[in-house]
């Protein structure tokens, strides 16, 4: 949806989307950042848009240990 984003504020009401074999992309996330125990998640925050404007979005990414948070996506807005 929007690639160019800045998150602001707090991440809220994370929740695990996914986790080890669930994970449908965890063959190209180790090809590109290395082996680990990647899970999905999301959560709603405040976000700053490439035009400035700020908005309140519910937002997934992949994070796995000793790699960190990968791939951001605003998945909707919520205002």
């Amino acid at each position: 949806m929007v690639e160019d984003f800045e998150i602001i504020g707090p991440l809220e009401d994370h929740e695990v989307i996914a986790q080890g074999r669930r994970v449908r992309a965890r063959h190209g996330l180790t090809r590109q950042h290395g082996k680990g125990s990647w899970r999905k998640l999301k959560a709603v925050t405040l976000v700053r848009l490439s035009d400035g404007s700020l908005r309140r979005a519910e937002v997934h990414w992949y994070e796995a240990h000793g790699v960190g948070r990968v791939r951001w996506k605003i998945k909707k807005f919520l205002d």
